[in-house]
């Protein structure tokens, strides 16, 4: 296993969507390493940042507005900044958003992520560049555990998006030697979640009918199955990558699949209810093509990052559940 990291004082990282889940989780990690962060959105002034507000790290922050679409204002950003470390983490992130607004979700992974690459290709400075993948790459990859060598075959806009920003960080590493990488995340969830992606839709109803506030939570198709992380741990292992001497693309994800079912049963569980008297199927959310099965060989980075999660399905939904009740005092607990 790698040693401890021991890293100079005075880096500097750029966090592209600081916004975001993995932003916040990610800014208080590398704040944590005593890092000079700067974070973007396309709007810094009119932008919440309310992931940065509830780890109470806003202040510590700065934040600049950049649209990563537009070249001339990715450049300036990073000419400024002139960043040890930039984490690609902007872009349209719903899967079932992506049906709804293909263009908007190509546009902003693909053109965002080859603004960066040439930005510092032109720049030339050393940075390191981290890119953000994502299982919906691989589509469905039958019963192997997918890892960094599978095929990938997107069923999904916002999966053939990222999987066109892979090649692209392949392609400047391999042609120009820009020192970037991606990392193959599989799903990462924590109380940062808005509720637009079910997993926070399910744990935020079972609260609300627990707590009499709602009577029943409609979902898809509760058959499809998927590696849940814990969002906190998945930044560690995204500051590691850029660690290496020699950057590489890696799966990260627990190496644990579960359905979507057993994930509502454990929220409703947790707040003392069975789901199966609250839960209806709504065929409209449906997506017009699935992943029926999401698994991981981590194997990877374990060897080379060190890096192995700890939390699988059931405590992140514990975990979520626990925050979400302690914004809602009221909510009766399980047994």
């Amino acid at each position: 296993m790698p040693a401890p990291l021991e890293l100079p004082a005075g880096r500097t990282a750029l966090i592209c969507g600081i916004g975001g889940q993995d932003g916040a989780y990610l800014a208080k990690h590398l704040l944590d390493f005593g890092y000079t962060v700067i974070g973007t959105g396309r709007d810094a002034q009119a932008s919440r940042f309310s992931g940065l507000e509830r780890l109470g790290i806003r202040d510590r922050v700065t934040l600049v507005s950049m649209s990563l679409v537009d070249f001339r204002s990715t450049f300036q950003v990073l000419k400024r900044a002139n960043p040890d470390e930039v984490y690609n983490l902007a872009g349209q992130s719903s899967v079932g958003l992506s049906f709804d607004q293909p263009v908007e979700t190509f546009e902003s992974i693909v053109l965002g992520t080859v603004n960066l690459l040439e930005a510092v290709r032109l720049l030339g400075t050393p940075t390191r560049l981290y890119n953000a993948g994502s299982s919906e790459m691989f589509g469905n990859a039958g019963d192997q555990p997918a890892d960094e060598d599978t095929v990938l075959r997107p069923r999904s806009p916002y999966g053939i998006a990222k999987a066109t920003s892979f090649w692209q960080i392949a392609q400047y590493r391999e042609a120009y030697g820009i020192r970037a990488a991606t990392g193959i995340l599989f799903n990462h969830e924590s109380p940062l979640r808005p509720e637009r992606f079910v997993t926070q839709k399910i744990v935020t109803a079972a609260c609300r009918i627990a707590r009499g506030e709602q009577q029943s939570l409609a979902l898809g198709d509760l058959s499809v199955q998927r590696d849940w992380g814990w969002a906190p741990e998945y930044v560690v292992a995204m500051h590691r990558m850029l660690q290496l001497d020699v950057l590489e693309d890696f799966v990260i994800a627990t190496g644990h699949t579960a359905s979507l079912e057993q994930f509502v049963a454990t929220a409703f569980e947790a707040v003392g209810l069975d789901w199966r008297r609250h839960v209806v199927r709504d065929p409209k959310l449906v997506r017009p093509t699935e992943i029926e099965r999401g698994r991981a060989d981590t194997s990877r980075a374990t060897e080379r990052l060190g890096w192995t999660a700890r939390h699988i399905m059931p405590d992140v939904v514990r975990m979520m559940v626990e925050a979400r009740l302690a914004d809602q005092p009221a909510v009766r607990r399980a047994a």
